[in-house]
């Protein structure tokens, strides 16, 4: 019994080790799926566009140089020249050829809110991306589960067809020995190999769809399936109806982009205020009578404050914000949209669940039914009763009875994990 016990402990522990889970599955699919480098790309961006918006507030500073010729000069009125130059002071004028290298510092002291609108937009921004990766990858986790309730289906259906043919061998052999004994004639024999190949040609079908059907697994989680069967999950039961979908907080996402460009939009409409610096080394300078006077180049700079207001901006202001309350109408209608369309999905996939319970209820007599038929057949037969075809009936029924109480119950977890995916719970 402790043998029996340490042997029946090692095999559990090696289904557990070996076996492929759904979740696995998803989780596979999910890290190996291309789109899931989007995450990281998007967070990069978003740290680019905030360093950007930031560096706003960094002293602006440029360098510049400038020569020119000018068609006219400052000068003095010709009497004034002379009188000067009688004195023996030589007052030529500003000349024509001019020079500067100029350097210009700005300070932005108040930029009427567009640095913070610019922050709060790239924040928007990279949360709506998120969430549409965060969509796509939902997507994904719909695909794998189709795929592997398949996997799950066809396993059941190889399961059944190998219990057929084990059945048929045996009856098989019965017959074979009932001919020797003269019960049966060659005929039942042939009728119980025909179907015997029948099944065997089956299952070969059965089992080449199940490859394919694993391959695309593969495809999605990137590695080979690590077990030959995979684990069938838990019996769920659906908590509440409130839809949890990624779509929807995406809709939400868009909104607070449409909410962060209305706080750019209006900060067109404010006043910017900065400090400034200028100094350029050229001629002429600052002061215009030693220009006048001498053609040395010179230093000279020059601080002050700067408000600018761009008036343009409110010809447009309105127009602009109209525009966004209609993208914000369109994201509502979209939004009521998706949820009337879920609210039937869940509805419809409600009413499935409901049929199938019963229809596995209903199974689960059926095959106790039906084997008890079977079993009697059998017997039946060998006292000559029935022939081989009624035998072989009852047994080809007796195994479709059982395949379909596996195929309603793997179909009913299918549905109730399609309804929680619905709904992403």
């Amino acid at each position: 019994m402790k043998h029996f016990c340490v042997v029946w402990c090692l095999m559990f522990l090696a289904s557990s080790v070996f076996s492929q889970t759904l979740e696995e599955c998803r989780k596979l699919a999910r890290e190996h799926y291309p789109e899931i480098r989007q995450y990281d790309l998007i967070r990069q961006t978003e740290q680019y566009n905030l360093s950007n918006a930031a560096k706003v507030w960094i002293p602006q500073i440029s360098l510049s140089a400038q020569a020119s010729y000018q068609s006219a000069a400052p000068t003095y009125p010709e009497a004034f020249s002379s009188m000067m130059q009688a004195g023996g002071v030589n007052i030529s004028g500003v000349r024509k050829d001019q020079y500067k290298v100029a350097l210009d510092v700005s300070q932005h002291i108040w930029d009427g809110g567009k640095s913070a609108a610019d922050k709060v937009i790239a924040q928007a921004d990279a949360n709506e991306q998120n969430c549409r990766v965060d969509v796509s990858l939902h997507d994904l986790q719909t695909r794998v589960d189709n795929v592997f309730f398949g996997i799950l289906l066809f396993d059941e259906r190889v399961s059944q067809t190998k219990s057929l043919i084990a059945m048929l061998e045996s009856n098989l052999s019965r017959m074979q020995a009932y001919l020797k004994n003269g019960v049966a004639t060659q005929s039942d024999v042939d009728v119980v190999e025909v179907e015997l190949l029948t099944a065997s040609q089956s299952l070969g079908q059965i089992e080449a769809s199940r490859d394919c059907y694993r391959r695309v697994m593969e495809v999605f989680i990137g590695q080979p399936l690590s077990s030959d069967n995979l684990m069938r999950p838990e019996m769920q039961e659906v908590v509440g109806y409130e839809s949890a979908r990624p779509e929807l907080a995406l809709f939400d996402a868009q909104n607070n982009v449409l909410d962060a460009r209305r706080k750019l939009i209006n900060s067109a409409t404010k006043p910017r205020f900065s400090a400034f610096a200028q100094g350029y080394y050229g001629y002429p300078g600052f002061d215009m009578f030693e220009s006048m006077t001498s053609a040395k180049w010179s230093f000279n700079a020059i601080v002050g404050v700067r408000m600018s207001w761009n008036f343009g901006a409110y010809y447009t202001n309105n127009n602009n914000l109209e525009k966004l309350n209609i993208a914000q109408s369109q994201v509502s209608v979209r939004r009521e949209v998706f949820l009337f369309n879920t609210e039937v999905k869940v509805a419809q996939e409600d009413g499935e669940i409901v049929r199938l319970r019963k229809a596995v209820d209903d199974d689960v007599r059926i095959v106790e039914l039906r084997r008890r038929v079977r079993v009697a057949a059998e017997s039946q037969f060998a006292n000559g009763v029935i022939d081989a075809t009624d035998l072989l009936r009852k047994i080809t029924e007796e195994s479709e009875a059982m395949f379909n109480l596996s195929a309603h119950e793997i179909a009913l977890l299918q549905a109730i994990y399609r309804l929680k995916s619905t709904l992403n719970q």
